[in-house]
């Protein structure tokens, strides 16, 4: 997983994880990466520091990014800020998960060998998800197949 520095046109600052640097650019070019303030889809990377670790196995974290610009509204203070903007993010996470689940054929443990046989041309596709191991999803990434967790809020774990 790699975690990226990102900007918005409107000089938004934010951050998000992908699976990897193609991945990265994959999203970006069918405009999946989109500004959580302003919403906006003209998402670039911004200038960040590698984590470096040192001699005890510890991980030095990286300087935060930089803000270059305030939201333009923002309610009475960052944290009701912040609880907007996660309050959203978890209604449109959701959202997401029922709308998979909703359209798509639950394969539980076959996921890899379902979605290979879909990748290689041995079925046909069709919306699917399921389980993998963290190794299968890997594997699966490796050979070019688009992969990609269904979200799981911490109200579902309860």
């Amino acid at each position: 997983m790699i975690r990226y520095a990102l900007h918005c046109d409107r000089k938004h600052a934010f951050e998000s994880w992908f699976q990897s640097s193609s991945a990265y650019d994959s999203q970006v070019k069918r405009k999946l990466v989109t500004c959580p303030i302003c919403g906006s889809a003209k998402v670039d990377k911004a200038i960040m520091a590698p984590r470096i670790v040192g001699k005890k196995g510890r991980a030095t974290p990286p300087p935060e990014p930089a803000t270059t610009a305030a939201p333009e509204a923002a309610p009475s203070g960052p944290t009701s800020l912040m609880m907007a903007q996660e309050k959203e993010l978890r209604t449109k996470l959701k959202e997401l998960r029922d709308h998979i689940v909703k359209n798509a054929d639950n394969v539980g443990e076959r996921f890899a060998n379902e979605a290979r046989a879909m990748h290689y041309g041995d079925k046909e596709h069709r919306p699917i998800y399921g389980e993998a191991s963290p190794d299968e999803a890997k594997s699966l990434i490796d050979e070019g197949i688009e992969v990609s967790p269904l979200p799981i809020l911490p109200e579902d774990r309860n």
